[in-house]
């Protein structure tokens, strides 16, 4: 069974696939990853999509950019939810972020910040945890490890700025 179906528009958006991947990995969630485009291999994403239906795949993830019509064309062939990743590679990617999220109505696309691999992944798993309690708890714990660390760096930056004062909260 996979959990997440992440599908790159081109092999060069790797390193954006690399952020998703590491937090699969750390939450445990299955995922497959692969390459199709939109506009260049409509029978093959086509397939994709059908081989994730009949693998229960939960959530879709499509990284694109320029165009950046390939999350669109998944959310067209599923009911699954669908997130994408806009790829900065003309004009700054805004392009593609507006073409991500400018979906007509019907066919929604979940839209996170240019390059933000790592955020279409906790979006995927927050999407899953609302049925499996495990992931709810590792997705809590790691906001906890979230602000953990915000409060380590406020304190280290005022110790590091002023390193004479007593009080060290910040506030």
């Amino acid at each position: 069974m996979t959990d997440v179906v992440v599908i790159l528009g081109s092999k060069s958006d790797k390193e954006i696939a690399k952020k998703a991947i590491e937090i699969f990995d750390r939450f445990g969630i299955e995922y497959t990853i692969t390459v199709a485009s939109a506009h260049r291999t409509p029978a093959r994403l086509a397939e994709i999509i059908e081989t994730g239906h009949k693998n229960g795949v939960k959530v879709f993830i499509a990284i694109a950019g320029l165009s950046a019509h390939l999350p669109g064309v998944v959310a067209s062939s599923t009911i699954r939810p669908v997130i994408g990743v806009p790829v900065n590679s003309a004009l700054d990617g805004i392009d593609a972020l507006l073409s991500i999220a400018q979906m007509p109505t019907g066919i929604p696309v979940s839209c996170v910040g240019i390059g933000r691999g790592d955020n279409a992944a906790i979006l995927a798993a927050q999407i899953m945890a609302v049925e499996n309690r495990a992931l709810a708890e590792r997705l809590a714990n790691h906001r906890k490890e979230l602000v953990e660390k915000i409060e380590k760096d406020a304190e280290s930056l005022l110790k590091e700025l002023v390193p004479d004062r007593e009080e060290t909260s910040g506030l």
